[in-house]
């Protein structure tokens, strides 16, 4: 399985940005999705996570009600809308996927993107 992460860039703090996700599967199954996130001097942390079906989703509290999460299967891509975005939002952002359910542990997602880095100014 092969991620490719891309969308990130330099935005303007309450601007916006949508990260995208593409996945190549060789065959292998992958069920739930992620995005997790490094910023500098820091470790990496959860973000958000969709089930395949879409149906369930899971956000840091730092983000509620600010990112989107979302998929399409027929494209095998997830996606990120970030609304509303703060400096503390900086970071190299990484999609994950494993063949499990939906999960906010790191360690338990087999597949890794590549990151893509957003940067915010304030």
């Amino acid at each position: 399985v092969q991620l490719q992460a891309s969308g990130g860039g330099l935005v303007q703090a309450g601007g916006s940005l949508r990260l995208s996700c593409s996945a190549s599967t060789s065959g292998f199954t992958i069920n739930a999705m992620g995005w997790f996130r490094q910023a500098p001097g820091k470790e990496r942390e959860f973000v958000a996570a969709i089930s395949r079906g879409g149906w369930n989703t899971y956000y840091a509290d730092s983000v509620k009600g600010r990112f989107t999460i979302s998929r399409d299967n027929a494209k095998n891509t997830v996606y990120l809308q970030m609304n509303s975005l703060k400096s503390e939002d900086t970071a190299v952002y990484y999609c994950a996927a494993r063949p499990g359910g939906t999960s906010s542990t790191g360690v338990e997602y087999d597949y890794w993107g590549q990151g893509t880095l957003v940067t915010v100014s304030s």
